[in-house]
């Protein structure tokens, strides 16, 4: 039960839903690996994603004793995870995809809008999750091409100037935003890296658009299914571990950004 959960992204994105995670699961230890070395995972193909999937799972595994892993990376959740799970049926995995199916029951216009990775949007798991939608729903997709990598730079140098403007692009791209007849009143921010983002996209959608996550949801399924499994930890408060393939320092600033003191 004190084996970690496993936890990883091409980079900081991930941040974002171990957030949900420590919040709902406080005694559980985590390990995350940003694979810094090869981000963006939203501008590669399936078969390189898959290997570096396959990879950290390997070293979370074998070197760390991860009892379950979160793919906190909607891209690798897109592309990589159904083969980890038939290659490891006696393995948790958990993974995050856009949370179309709410948007469309919360949407008065019934209108969504969708910011993802070119990757995402182009997968064959993301085009099964848009044929079990409600048709009565429009959906908007939007390729936010460079974001990610945007917000991984932003961590770097500090600089936000570049991540505010591809939000205005992307958004002003989308169309209207707004709760009257023909708007976007649901934003979908179907990459992990996206919430680090908010204020910009809050400020640029407005007030009374609801924009939608997914790492709340995510973390109350970890906790159901570990509990189901006879795996949550108890006791103390747990530990958690950052790792990076690539620039460590740049994922020690975003977790003292965004995560609680460690």
């Amino acid at each position: 039960m004190k084996a970690p959960i496993g936890v990883f992204d091409s980079g900081v994105g991930g941040l974002s839903i171990l957030q949900a995670l420590q919040s709902e699961l406080p005694q559980e230890n985590f390990v995350y690996i940003a694979d810094s070395a090869h981000a963006p995972y939203g501008e590669r193909d399936a078969t390189f994603v898959q290997s570096r999937s396959k990879a950290l799972w390997h070293t979370l595994r074998d070197v760390h004793h991860a009892k379950a892993l979160v793919v906190a990376c909607n891209t690798a959740t897109a592309l990589a995870i159904q083969r980890l799970r038939d290659d490891h049926p006696e393995i948790a995995f958990f993974g995050v995809e856009p949370a179309v199916k709410p948007a469309a029951a919360l949407s008065q216009t019934k209108r969504v809008g969708v910011m993802a990775t070119p990757a995402t949007l182009g997968s064959e798991k993301f085009a099964q999750l848009m044929q079990s939608l409600d048709e009565h729903t429009e959906f908007v997709l939007q390729g936010c091409e460079g974001l990610a990598d945007a917000i991984e730079q932003q961590c770097q140098d500090g600089n936000d100037v570049p991540v505010r403007a591809l939000c205005e692009k992307y958004i002003h791209a989308m169309g209207g935003f707004g709760s009257q007849a023909g708007g976007i009143d649901t934003l979908v921010l179907g990459c992990t890296h996206y919430p680090f983002a908010l204020p910009h996209l809050r400020q640029l959608v407005g007030e009374h658009v609801t924009i939608l996550e997914t790492g709340l949801p995510v973390a109350r399924q970890v906790k159901k299914m570990l509990g189901e499994r006879g795996l949550l930890a108890t006791g103390e408060l747990g530990k958690l571990t950052l790792l990076a393939t690539g620039d460590a320092q740049s994922l020690q600033r975003a977790a003292k950004m965004w995560l609680p003191p460690i």
